[in-house]
């Protein structure tokens, strides 16, 4: 016999021995039978209905007005069981997707795996943290035969999957352009055209893209719209906005895009960022430039990696660790 087929007598046991013997027992039994009852998904309006009957065979005298309670509690618990059972097949799904959203993380981290390079003239930082599991914010190094350093740092406008999606065309779309590598104008362009043919119209990218020469320790770069970064010079002890204009991509597959270029003396600073880190919120309010150029300040004479790590730990704390939008910080130091 199956569980239904016993339930009735089961039951009528469980609430004899309680009414009897009132001891921990009874209803230790009654939560076991709980369980069985989910298992067997047996209702909750099916297990109320089968303790009105046995409670009648039992009390046959009972007076009306308690009887038609459990008409009452009957119609309640089938509002609950159609609720209970809605919330877990939501719960269900839910879990799928988070699944889903885990594996795709995993494969994002894969696509956009990208190493710092070693320049015995520069030493580098970086560190990047997503907001949610998704990460929309996107930097990328290549290195070339001649120690050629290019860095990327790009923020999508929309998150979550696409972004990812977008992101991972964007940088195999950089890695065949290597006839361009040193000509970020160039990059640009070329991405752009790419972004606007293959990207869905309500979906744009910022991007920065610069390229460091260490025979000449020139610093070529160009903007898609995205977060001014910063530059410290090491002789002055002052920091400067690195401003470069230009158009978001995917908004005009026509539009160009002005080169700039910085000499980098031996101690200088290329600081780039996506505008999670400016427009982290704190209980006063947006953090200002201004005061993240004094964070900065504080940790310049660490190795880059140090300064991006404790700049990332300070704005974390002031944000009680809950990042509201994706963190990017990169850092360039010529030391030779």
């Amino acid at each position: 016999m199956n569980f239904r087929d016993l339930m009735d007598s089961k039951y009528r046991e469980i609430i004899e021995n309680y009414l009897n013997e009132q001891d921990e027992k009874a209803l230790y039994l009654g939560q076991k039978f709980s369980r069985k009852s989910i298992e067997h998904h047996i209702s909750p309006e099916e297990i109320i209905s089968l303790h009105k009957s046995v409670i009648l065979e039992m009390e046959p005298d009972l007076p009306h007005h308690v009887l038609h309670s459990f008409d009452i509690l009957l119609e309640v618990m089938i509002g609950y069981g159609f609720a209970y059972r809605e919330h877990q097949s939501l719960r269900s799904k839910q879990q799928e997707l988070n699944n889903e959203i885990d594996v795709a993380s995993n494969m994002q981290q894969t696509l956009l795996g990208t190493s710092i390079p070693t320049v015995k003239e520069l030493a580098i930082g970086a560190v990047s943290v997503p907001a949610k599991k998704m990460n929309g914010d996107y930097y990328h190094f290549v290195q070339d035969e001649n120690d050629s350093v290019s860095v990327a740092i790009a923020d999508v406008i929309g998150k979550g999957i696409p972004a990812a999606l977008c992101m991972s065309m964007i940088k195999y779309a950089m890695d065949s352009l290597p006839e361009y590598r040193h000509e970020p104008s160039a990059v640009l362009e070329s991405l752009n055209r790419v972004v606007e043919q293959n990207v869905d119209a309500s979906m744009f990218i910022t991007m920065f893209y610069g390229d460091y020469n260490p025979k000449t320790h020139l610093f070529s770069y160009s903007s898609a719209g995205h977060e001014p970064g910063f530059y410290f010079n090491a002789t002055s002890n002052e920091f400067e906005d690195l401003d470069a204009k230009g158009l978001l991509l995917g908004v005009d597959k026509k539009a160009k895009y002005r080169q700039y270029e910085r000499r980098v003396e031996v101690g200088d600073l290329i600081i780039l960022l996506s505008d999670g880190v400016t427009e982290c919120r704190t209980e006063e309010g947006f953090l200002e430039r201004e005061d993240l150029v004094q964070l900065i300040s504080k940790y310049h004479h660490l190795p880059p990696q140090e300064i991006v790590n404790n700049v990332y730990k300070q704005l974390e704390k002031l944000q009680h660790f809950e990042l509201r939008d994706d963190f990017t910080l990169i850092i360039i130091k010529r030391i030779s």
